[in-house]
């Protein structure tokens, strides 16, 4: 029979991930399409803390201050076209009002900071390997806030960087967190931007460097390729959006259910898309409110939801 595709395999399966289990998801926006599939099925995910963020470097910096838990201050803040903001969060967390904008960065750091004790899974996209540093300090930055263009000095990071920040970090959250499995994957978006040979230069970079982590903790490290799935094995722009770069639709459910069919036994799956039907349903927003026939729905939903937690009772659906 003749294939119209490249199949790819996911690799060695990693220990099993089940309801309950403490996730977190960092990384470029790749990594809220994944988190948000999991969130829908019913798992207890934390998704991006402190905003979207794309360099490994960023993502490093970011998780040394979950693992502190030091508040943020005024004096982090910069004040830029009337907002302040953190050179540590995406534009999401700045706001007109210094107070505002620091009750935002320190609430989802103390729920970071609480969830990463006892982490169970952590999942990292990484979306290029070119970086910021400000001019004056030298610190990578994960958002440039449209400060101007010569505030920052850009490379790209090399392997022995990433290497020597991460290894250490590593070391250190694997001794904090006993079960933690790390789910490294490249984001398939093309930072194209930065020019088509350029993004290539950076994705090869971000493999090399995921490969290293799985060579020093094989036991701990388990590469997921959603790269290679949108790009080879959906090679086609009907799995593009309309830019031709980000993924569609369709093309993030693909990849999002080839991770849940990997990271998930067989019990769970079954489980899972029980959820995933419960949630589509609890989304349903009806032309008629107030009718006779949508509060019967609710009722009848209601009582689904509820056999369903008392079968899984740690997976997480609101009840309606």
């Amino acid at each position: 029979m003749i294939s119209l595709s490249t199949p790819i395999a996911s690799g060695a399966t990693p220990p099993a991930l089940h309801f309950g289990d403490p996730v977190m998801s960092l990384g470029s926006c790749f990594s809220e399409c994944i988190a948000n599939h999991l969130e829908e099925g019913g798992m207890n995910v934390l998704a991006n803390p402190f905003g979207v963020l794309y360099n490994p470097l960023s993502i490093a910096r970011t998780l040394e201050r979950i693992l502190e838990g030091r508040p943020f201050t005024e004096s982090e803040l910069t004040c830029h076209n009337g907002l302040y903001h953190s050179w540590l969060h995406h534009g999401s967390f700045s706001s007109e009002d210094a107070t505002q904008a620091l009750l935002m960065m320190n609430r989802t750091l103390s729920l970071a900071h609480e969830r990463i004790h006892g982490l169970r899974y952590l999942i990292l996209t990484w979306g290029t390997s070119y970086v910021y540093r400000h001019a004056v300090t030298g610190e990578v930055v994960s958002n440039c806030h449209k400060h101007p263009e010569k505030t920052f000095l850009r490379e790209r990071a090399s392997l022995e960087t990433l290497v020597e920040a991460w290894h250490p970090l590593l070391t250190r959250l694997f001794a904090l967190c006993p079960e933690l499995q790390l789910i490294p994957t490249v984001s398939p978006i093309r930072h194209l931007r930065d020019g088509a040979h350029e993004n290539t230069l950076s994705k090869a970079t971000l493999h090399l460097f995921t490969d290293e982590l799985c060579r020093l903790f094989p036991e701990r490290c388990h590469y997921f390729p959603s790269y290679e799935i949108l790009l080879d094995e959906l090679r086609d722009y009907r799995f593009f959006a309309e830019d031709l770069t980000h993924p569609s639709r369709l093309a993030e459910r693909v990849i999002a259910e080839r991770l849940t069919s990997w990271l998930l036994d067989a019990s769970t799956q079954q489980a899972f898309a029980e959820a995933l039907r419960l949630t589509k349903e609890l989304r349903h927003r009806p032309l008629h409110e107030g009718s006779t026939a949508h509060t019967a729905r609710l009722t009848a939903l209601r009582v689904k939801v509820s056999d369903f937690l008392t079968r899984y009772p740690e997976a997480l659906l609101p009840l309606p």
